[in-house]
């Protein structure tokens, strides 16, 4: 049975994904892609209940980190919140540094690759801001660039800014958790579990999870 609601789930949103692109297409675009589950454990089945619990103890490891480089003053409230993206050169898709992301490559990159290794299904474990700028991604997802354009939006995805719905939404969501379906730009469609990082007692954004069934 939970099989089938799952599979049920996922067929929903794909079909909600075409409806908005064809919608998109046709000039009225007013249909969510990306309809979600949120605030309530028991709409879970098993698996996304360990990918919640999962999601939540990378949050709890990211905000001690965050919260330590405040602490020892090697950033400062403002530049830990800050939300001037400077492009860097030469870089499609567009990419951003930040006053923080040298310091999130430093604390953060053993903390989420350490999540993405609990399970097999799991294709991504990330801390995005409120705006969904991602300043360090998985170790996986980091490689050096090429001049190949498609290689890179599949192997280097560090310091992007993922405010598709999917990722706006999460970003911005301050409830207890989000499930969505998430129409990866790779070709890919997975789910996306989400909770938010608060650091002291201000949203800065979220931890992601995306995993296929």
């Amino acid at each position: 049975m939970q099989k089938c609601k799952r599979c049920l789930r996922l067929s929903m949103g794909l079909l909600l994904s075409v409806v908005a692109v064809l919608a998109v297409l046709s000039g009225t675009s007013t249909v969510h892609a990306a309809p979600g589950v949120s605030g309530d454990d028991q709409n879970l089945d098993s698996f996304d209940s360990q990918v919640l619990d999962l999601a939540r103890t990378c949050a709890s490891n990211v905000t001690r980190e965050l919260e330590k480089l405040l602490d020892s003053n090697r950033l400062t409230e403002d530049q830990l919140f800050d939300t001037f993206y400077i492009p860097i050169p030469n870089t499609s898709p567009q990419k951003f540094n930040t006053q923080y992301d040298k310091f999130t490559d430093e604390v953060l990159i053993g903390i989420l690759d350490s999540c993405l290794g609990k399970d097999q299904r799991l294709v991504f474990a990330v801390a995005v801001d409120v705006n969904g700028y991602l300043p360090t991604h998985n170790s996986k997802f980091s490689k050096p660039l090429t001049d190949n354009q498609d290689y890179n939006t599949k192997n280097n995805r560090t310091k992007r800014m993922f405010n598709d719905k999917t990722g706006i939404t999460a970003a911005k969501n301050t409830r207890s958790f989000l499930l969505q379906t998430y129409p990866r730009d790779t070709g890919q469609n997975m789910y996306d579990m989400s909770v938010p990082i608060m650091i002291r007692g201000k949203h800065w954004g979220a931890i992601r999870i995306g995993y296929e069934h």
